[in-house]
């Protein structure tokens, strides 16, 4: 078993008419269904920039423009049993092709492969049993008029 460590994350909200595109996930433990942006971890020597734009290629293989960091968190928390600490920067972004943002979902590939349907959502989606995560991301995307 390893050691406990802080990550550092990656996330991305694509925002189109008052909606953020998630991925929506549920820990059986606490018993809720949780809601993400797409993203993910941060390689030693890459810049957050950089990583978001990969992790977008490699969950959806689509380009993304216009990338802007919104804000940094940090997330301390529980995930099936276990604890979990993490740095997040938040971007906002445009996909290059924007006929995605008319489609009611698409369709992603964790990095082992595992298929997930991420959903355009509003701010009625999120509530204390089904939150948008990391903590605090949902006052920073109200607070910058995203959602």
């Amino acid at each position: 078993m390893s050691a406990p460590r802080i990550r550092a994350l990656a996330l991305c909200v694509f925002h189109h008419q008052g909606k953020i595109l998630v991925n929506q996930f549920h820990d059986a433990d606490a018993n809720k269904t949780l809601f993400r942006p797409i993203g993910g971890g941060i390689e030693f020597g890459e810049r957050s920039v950089d990583a978001i734009a990969r992790e977008v290629q490699e969950e959806l293989n689509q380009p993304i423009t216009a990338v802007q960091l919104l804000g940094t968190l940090e997330s301390i928390f529980t995930y099936a049993g276990k604890p979990g600490h993490e740095f997040v920067q938040v971007f906002d972004a445009q996909f290059s092709d924007p006929s995605l943002y008319e489609q009611p979902w698409l369709i992603g590939h964790e990095s082992d492969g595992a298929p997930f349907k991420a959903t355009w959502r509003d701010s009625s989606s999120f509530s204390a049993d089904s939150p948008l995560v990391p903590e605090g991301l949902y006052d920073l995307l109200k607070a910058a008029k995203l959602l």
